[in-house]
């Protein structure tokens, strides 16, 4: 569907890697399979047709603890939208999830590089997100 809108640029707009001491960092290292990664999507508009598209993925230990690391990253999209789309599932559908579904890989790729380099070469991501699946789970809530 990618004659509904058109991506101007994408960057990352703010990363974060936070693991306080060596002890954390260790501890992180061994248990680092029970973080979860987190999905928030968030626009803006713009002028002239623009949105901002910031998807925020965040790589977190959801159990009570002391020794743990923190890792966020805001990935922002810069997109434009023809003049005829005016309905707002419409313009829903294409933040949530085919722009989702298009940016996926170089998210993905710059989280990833941000979890290697700050010492967890380990991660992966098996499962890739189904944002398809996400986003007609929302319409059915």
């Amino acid at each position: 569907m990618k004659e509904n809108y058109k991506i101007l640029g994408k960057y990352i707009k703010d990363m974060s890697s936070e693991t306080k001491d060596v002890e954390t960092y260790l501890y992180v290292k061994e248990n680092i399979l029970k973080y979860q990664l987190g999905i928030d999507i968030s626009s803006k508009a713009l002028k002239d047709k623009l949105i901002e598209v910031n998807t925020t993925f965040k790589f977190e230990d959801k159990e009570e603890g002391k020794k743990k690391s923190y890792f966020e990253m805001i990935f922002a999209t810069i997109i434009k939208i023809p003049d005829e789309i005016k309905e707002k599932e419409k313009l829903e559908k294409i933040i949530l999830c085919d722009v989702q579904i298009e940016i996926y890989k170089d998210l993905e790729k710059a989280f990833l590089d941000l979890l290697h380099n700050s010492g967890y070469a380990q991660v992966k991501f098996e499962k890739k997100i189904d944002f398809e699946n996400l986003y007609n789970q929302k319409k059915i809530n």
